[in-house]
């Protein structure tokens, strides 16, 4: 039954695998050389082409290599290109080009390099020829290890260029004498204000009424602010394939026969033999492996590596004892006690005192083998007067790679670790601490924490629905797609059978998932393909299977926004606008703030030393145009009314601190330090806004959609 369940649930898979080597060999010729190379680039940076086998194989090595999956991995790699063509454009430009030295320095500063003991001199220094003595031994002896470090090699020059191209930036940014000035002056030219604000809240929505045409005339006016891309919207059924009760049930009555002895008639002898029980089995390997779909484990295991549900129970068993069916991931289980060791993961912290000679001993080391013990001891006595120290006396004195750890090895098994160490550390009570010799130098160890071990036998079966409820979903999707092609309306169909139809609406050429479903490419593509249109339906596969039947219900493309899909953002926008022009209408701009004040019953306020490098009035919010309008009247003087972000404005200046930038008497020593102020803000942030200028003014054809 077991081997049943695992060609039923891998049926698929084995389906899949073929077609794709049928496929493989149809396209073959695409790729090789032999066949036609019509095939666009996956994108065009300024004329440059990226290829797209070229931009595969970069895919290819994320997903392999870094477990980025579909669409992760190719907008990752898709950035990755976009950034490097357009900085190497810029290289070429320049003229910047890495030499050696460079790249010698990265390697010298990298820690992957310069920690490595390979690498390093008598001195403990990083030694770049014996790197190079590598890499010419990695050319004849492992080709493809050198390929690997040809094409790191690359990346190490990209940075390089990079680097030199964004410090010849930054030195390009000097702010003079005169910067500096102006600066101070913005800072601390200060204006005091009276104000009176009368708030939009005031006003009620009722009374201004806008129409629809009012928001479709602020989005005209406004366009860079409501550009779109292409979407797509879809209504969709689900028809899952999962395991229903009466499968589970099944699955676990199988199980549950393990449990006991049944007899079997053998044809040759003519007699009647025992099958052993998963209890009464002597050979549990070869138990095991015959009737369970995933082979026999060795490994002992800690109570947190078994299933939180039943990790108690099992953890408690006694030798022989059985407990299951029980449900663990993917697969339900029966599982039999073989062995439990009590103490048998250890947590030990150790710090490491080496010497000269011992193995793998940093050349930095130069102690002799009596000074080390010597040192080992000292640390211990420090321990045991102050328990505590431990982890601080680990950082400060150990030469271990646990170090940077606070010496912690975390839990380690019995056999795990050199003798010496492992006979102490497995032989000691916790909290014990003491000095061991090994190869490596004089360990001053503390037993942290034990845990027990066990060891359990299990049969499993994997948790896949049955034919018949394969069946049962294939068969309701199907009869939904059929009743489609004749009446057309998704929800009309759903609700007859009790469906659920769920809604996505915005989707975008390159989005691989959907709320609650992810890997979903295929559908995305289909629904930018030119030939499909609303109404339109499709039936798709899903990846862990069963079926989703999508309806297309909506179809935009690029431009600017429609004013239904943006009411909610402009509607406020609109609304503040004509309650602006309203206050304004029904107050007379001749009168003063206090006259204003009074006949719309708010309160005349001030605000104090105003700046223009601060857009925000305490108690009434971030009001720029309002702190700018201060700056451009005269003293005592009244403005016009000013229409803010949060009200109608108007105000009166009654104290002006003003610095003239052309006067001579400023201390120098702050021209400086606010010259210094712009040289820092400036350079640190000009790295993400150089690339952005760079992208932004670069011609760009993105094709990911045609391949992914």
């Amino acid at each position: 039954m077991a081997i049943l369940g695992q060609i039923r649930s891998k049926s698929i898979f084995l389906i899949i695998v073929i077609g794709l080597a049928l496929f493989a060999f149809v396209i073959s010729g695409v790729f090789d050389g032999k066949g036609y190379q019509a095939q666009q680039p996956v994108g065009i940076i300024n004329g440059e082409d990226i290829l797209i086998e070229d931009f595969r194989g970069q895919v290819d090595f994320l997903e392999r290599n870094y477990n980025q999956k579909g669409m992760v991995a190719v907008n990752n790699v898709w950035n990755q290109r976009l950034r490097s063509e357009i900085l190497n454009q810029q290289f070429e430009i320049t003229g910047i080009q890495s030499g050696k030295d460079h790249l010698q320095n990265i390697l010298k500063n990298n820690p992957t390099f310069n920690s490595d003991q390979q690498f390093l001199n008598e001195a403990g220094i990083f030694d770049i020829d014996k790197f190079k003595a590598l890499i010419i031994e990695l050319k004849t002896t492992n080709p493809e290890a050198y390929e690997n470090w040809k094409n790191q090699e690359k990346i190490f020059e990209s940075q390089s260029n990079e680097q030199i191209y964004f410090n010849l930036v930054t030195a390009g940014i000097n702010y003079t004498q005169s910067d500096g000035k102006f600066e101070y002056t913005l800072q601390n030219s200060n204006v005091d204000i009276e104000y009176v604000q009368i708030p939009y809240s005031s006003v009620e929505d009722s009374l201004v009424s806008p129409s629809k045409s009012d928001l479709k005339k602020y989005i005209d006016n406004n366009k860079d602010q409501f550009k779109v891309e292409s979407s797509r919207d879809i209504e969709y059924v689900v028809f899952e394939e999962k395991p229903s009760l009466d499968d589970e049930n099944a699955i676990k009555n199988r199980l549950s026969e393990y449990l006991k002895e049944s007899k079997v008639f053998n044809n040759v002898s003519k007699l009647d033999e025992i099958t052993p029980s998963l209890t009464t089995a002597k050979n549990i390997k070869e138990f095991i492996n015959e009737y369970s779909e995933t082979s026999f484990d060795s490994i002992y295991l800690p109570k947190g590596s078994l299933p939180a549900d039943h990790a108690n129970l099992l953890f408690n068993l006694n030798n022989n004892q059985t407990y299951g069916p029980y449900l663990d991931g993917d697969y339900f289980k029966i599982s039999r006690m073989l062995d439990k060791k009590i103490g048998g993961s250890v947590r030990p912290s150790h710090i490491l005192i080496a010497y000269k000679g011992a193995q793998n001993a940093n050349p930095n080391v130069t102690r002799s083998e009596k000074d080390a013990k010597k040192e080992a001891n000292s640390i211990l006595r420090k321990i045991r007067k102050s328990p505590k120290s431990f982890t601080e006396l680990a950082f400060e004195f150990s030469d271990g790679p646990s170090k940077s750890r606070g010496g912690d090895l975390g839990f380690v098994q019995d056999g795990n670790m050199v003798k010496p160490f492992n006979d102490f550390i497995f032989s000691k009570r916790v909290g014990s601490t003491g000095v061991v010799e090994t190869d490596f130098g004089f360990h001053v160890i503390k037993v942290v924490a034990k845990d027990d071990l066990v060891l359990l036998a299990s049969i499993t079966e994997k948790n896949v629905p049955s034919d018949e409820t394969s069946d049962q979903a294939f068969n309701s999707a199907t009869k939904l797609e059929m009743n489609l092609s004749k009446e057309g309306d998704i929800n009309a169909l759903a609700k007859n059978e009790n469906y659920t139809v769920k809604t996505v609406n915005g989707i975008q050429i390159l989005d691989n998932d959907f709320p609650g479903l992810k890997d979903q490419r295929r559908i995305v593509q289909w629904l930018f393909n030119e030939s499909t249109n609303i109404s339109d339906f499709k039936r798709f596969d899903l990846p862990k299977g069963g079926y989703l039947i999508a309806q297309v219900t909506g179809m935009k493309e690029a431009g600017v926004s429609d004013v239904q899909d943006v009411s909610y953002k402009v509607l406020p926008m609109v609304l503040k606008s004509k309650k602006a022009d309203l206050i304004i209408k029904q107050n007379d701009n001749s009168l003063s703030i206090d006259e204003i004040a009074k006949i719309n019953g708010v309160e005349v306020k001030k605000a104090l030393a105003l700046n223009q490098k601060n857009a925000t009035i305490s108690g009434a919010g971030l009001e720029p145009l309002v702190i700018g309008t201060s700056f451009g009247t005269p003293l005592n003087e009244t403005s016009n009314f000013i229409i803010g972000e949060n009200g109608v404005y108007k105000l009166k200046v009654v104290q002006r601190k003003e610095i003239n930038s052309k006067d001579d008497s400023i201390d120098p020593n702050f021209i400086i330090s606010y010259k210094n102020q712009l040289l820092n803000l400036n350079r640190s942030s000009v790295f993400g806004g150089v690339y952005e200028s760079l992208k932004n003014n670069t011609e760009i054809k993105d094709n990911r959609s045609v391949y992914y």
